[in-house]
């Protein structure tokens, strides 16, 4: 396995049109959910279900953040709060 394979991001996913946050979850993906928010969902996901994510057109992705690099602490970790706030 690569290592980008193996790279877990924290994501964004926003549901495509004609479906939900509720439609979103209840694929068989694996969804490590942080937080629900009425447009989206941030979640926890393997470069892998992303793939899958993409590939069957089940939602938009934005890739927020590696797990790695939140774990480190590293510069921008306030980044995704100011995000949320964001409408």
């Amino acid at each position: 396995m690569s290592g980008r394979a193996a790279a877990r991001w924290l994501v964004r996913l926003t549901p495509v049109t004609g479906r939900t946050v509720d439609d979103l979850l209840n694929v068989p993906l694996s969804l490590d959910v942080w937080e629900r928010q009425a447009d989206a969902v941030v979640a926890a996901v393997s470069e892998q279900t992303i793939s899958e994510l993409e590939r069957r057109r089940i939602a938009g992705v934005e890739r927020l953040r590696t797990i790695a690099d939140l774990e480190s602490g590293g510069p921008g970790s306030d980044r995704l709060d100011r995000q949320s706030e964001v409408p």
